[in-house]
Formats: structure tokens, sequence, C-alpha cells
């Protein structure tokens, strides 16, 4: 029993650390926490792969399955950096989703009964990743004070000016809460 309490309080104190990664203040910090999060991400995807692609499928407790947080996190990347930093007005790929309470925009996409296989959701977020990685490899100290220039067109988020670094802060939060769900329903398919 002791020792059983010893890893979990192991576990609880390394995941404070990492979550206190997530609130950097400057560029290395960002990343520092997105080096982070890939690297806990494919920690996760390979615990995924060892379970049947159906179950892949499977929400858990009313939650979105794998395979939609996946997606999610696409919908989460491009509406923050693709369109908010980068200033694509149209940034959206078939497969996004966006978070239920969003009401329906024109343009964005949001088919919940889509079933793409694992590879081919996988495969678009490592495109998406990616441009992450390259947006953090280029990030300096002033661009994250700087404002976003206002995409005109509709779509999410709203056409409105935000600070670099709330985007940014935007997808490193979204990134570490869906993966904790990911692991949590991970964590029952495979019991």
């Amino acid at each position: 029993m002791t020792e059983f309490k010893e890893q979990t309080d192991a576990e609880q104190n390394r995941r404070q650390a990492d979550l206190a990664n997530m609130s950097p203040t400057d560029a290395d910090g960002y990343r520092e926490a997105w080096e982070l999060l890939e690297r806990l991400w494919a920690e996760t995807v390979e615990r995924a792969r060892a379970l049947p692609e159906d179950l892949l499928h499977e929400s858990v407790d009313g939650e979105w399955s794998f395979i939609e947080t996946q997606r999610h996190l696409v919908f989460a990347t491009d509406a923050w950096v693709r369109r908010a930093v980068l200033g694509d007005p149209a940034p959206w790929d078939p497969l996004d989703l966006p978070h239920d309470e969003m009401p329906d925009i024109p343009g964005v996409p949001r088919d919940r009964a889509v079933r793409p296989s694992l590879d081919e959701v996988l495969a678009l977020r490592a495109d998406r990743m990616a441009t992450v990685r390259e947006v953090f490899a280029e990030l300096t100290d002033e661009r994250l004070g700087e404002m976003t220039v206002p995409v005109m067109e509709p779509g999410y988020p709203e056409s409105e000016s935000f600070t670099v670094s709330r985007c940014l802060g935007c997808i490193l939060s979204e990134e570490w809460q869906h993966r904790i769900y990911a692991e949590r329903d991970l964590a029952v398919l495979r019991g």
C-alpha cells in the first residue's frame, strides 16, 4: 500500500511539474512546452494503437472518442494558429471538429458522423502539429506580446485581434487537457 501511494504521489508531482510548463512566459518556454506535449502525445498515440481501431471511435461516458479528440485538436490548431495567428481566413479541413457549444458558422465543418481511420486523422494531426512546431521555432518574446490582425471572413475565433500569447496559450491548454482526457478514456477502453 505504501509503495502504491509513493508511486501515485510521484506521478502527481511529475504531472504538476509538467502542468507548470503549460504556462510559459517567454518564447523558449513555449518551445519547451510544445516539445513536452509532442513527447506525451507520442506515448498516448502508441497506447491507442495497441487497441482495435473500432474502440478508438467509442465514446466513454458521453465524451469524444479518441479519434474525435484528434479531430478537435486539428480544429483548435486551425482556429488559433492557422486562422488567428497566421491569418488564413479558411484553414478548415473537412475532418475538423469544433467544440459542441460553438454555433454553426458557415464554412466551418462540423460532421460528427464521419469516421476517418486512425491513420487518416493522425496524418492530419501530424501536419497541424508541424505547423505549430514551425510557429514556435520562429517565435520571439516580442512576438508573444503582439496583436494578431483580425481575419474578417466568418469563422472561429471571431474577427477580433488577440495577443499572440493568448492564441498559443489556447493551443497548449487544449493539447494538455485533451491528452489527459484521452489517457483517462484509453484506460477505460483497455480495461
